[in-house]
């Protein structure tokens, strides 16, 4: 859709009695100017060749295809601008615009595999929850909706609000930026290689600093690490007093660990014995789940891929497979509770009931 000259035809006519002539709508459906997606595309090294690890004799200079505003405007126009261009395009205007539609679908694919497997191999010990709220948490559409205001596309993007409309799904900002950030993923992917589209996901989404203490919650977990400790075949873990301070005051504070053997598993405070040893057996969980893989040894499945092979054609997947690829380590299984209770039974350790409370015995140390 070509820029309309200023001011357009319909806001000096007569109909303008009849329809009013609303500026705004009338800018929402111009496409961004090219001098715009250029620079999107210098600022954010779109299409540069060169990728991180990769010796220079190997990098191929490759340039911006001919056609770049056209294919990033297709990128940054969501679904719902064809309703909007429906309601107030110009007479006479026939042709629809391309939509982001199957690149967001492709782009969400893509970062969900780079994204999975990064955390996979970056902490092997996480439960299979945890792995996926971590990858919603990289790459998830409120990440994504962030990542398009710091590249600048909040007036780039062209869509409108659709409210939610039976088995209609709703359309808001969030949705609409989250689109047009994963078409920009697919579009690398297609027209350069799915190297380059994993080094601007790594570089702009996996570089973060994610929190993952607190996607991880447990219900009872003393006895998740009972059984966690005996899934390693290690000895019963037992709850130790390591301080205490003010015992018979209205403030007193407890420091209990857990051991297992010799071994100091975990710690943890409290203003009682109990929510002492509650916290041990949270910090001895995390510090097992939350082990993390050193990044020179991080090895991705992905890496395999040549950096030459482009997403067309297919045929030639013989290319993607001529780097060496040292598997991490695959972790253990998520613990089960070995409860007689059916309600817990096979239930994984985040999503058991609690269990019945009992007095709570603590070693002095």
């Amino acid at each position: 859709m070509p820029h309309a000259p200023f001011p357009p035809p319909e806001a000096l006519s007569a109909a303008t009695a009849v329809k009013p002539f609303q500026p705004q709508v009338w800018a929402s459906l111009q496409p961004p100017p090219a001098t715009s997606l250029h620079a999107f595309a210098s600022r954010i090294r779109l299409f540069d060749s060169t990728l991180p690890g990769e010796p220079a004799a190997k990098q191929q200079p490759r340039q911006p295809p001919a056609n770049l505003p056209e294919i990033l405007t297709q990128a940054l126009t969501h679904q719902s601008f064809l309703k909007l261009l429906a309601e107030h395009a110009p007479e006479g205007e026939s042709s629809v615009p391309r939509t982001n539609q199957e690149w967001e679908v492709l782009g969400n694919h893509l970062m969900g595999l780079f994204a999975a497997e990064f955390v996979h191999a970056s902490w092997p010990h996480l439960p299979t929850r945890i792995v996926k709220a971590a990858v919603s948490a990289y790459v998830g559409p409120q990440t994504c909706a962030d990542v398009a205001k710091e590249w600048g596309l909040g007036n780039m993007v062209r869509w409108t609000r659709i409210p939610k409309e039976g088995s209609q799904k709703a359309v808001n900002q969030q949705e609409a930026y989250a689109s047009a950030v994963r078409s920009i993923v697919a579009l690398t992917y297609q027209h350069l290689s799915i190297a380059h589209a994993r080094a601007l996901v790594h570089k702009y989404f996996l570089s973060r600093e994610v929190d993952l203490r607190p996607l991880i919650k447990f219900r009872n977990p003393t006895q998740a690490l009972q059984e966690t400790v005996k899934a390693y075949g290690r000895e019963k873990p037992v709850s130790r007093l390591l301080k205490e301070t003010g015992r018979y005051s209205i403030s007193p504070m407890y420091v209990v660990g857990v051991f297992s053997g010799a071994d100091k598993l975990g710690e943890g405070f409290g203003s009682s014995l109990r929510m002492a040893e509650f916290r041990a057996s949270e910090d001895a969980l995390r510090r097992l789940y939350l082990t993390k893989t050193p990044p020179q040894l991080l090895s991705l499945p992905t890496s395999t891929f040549d950096s030459t092979a482009s997403a067309e054609p297919f045929s030639e997947l013989s290319k993607w497979t001529t780097k060496g690829y040292a598997p991490g380590e695959l972790g253990e299984c998520e613990v089960l509770y070995g409860s007689a209770d059916k309600q817990m039974r096979g239930k994984p350790f985040g999503h058991a009931a609690p269990a019945t409370a009992s007095e709570v015995s603590v070693t002095p140390a």
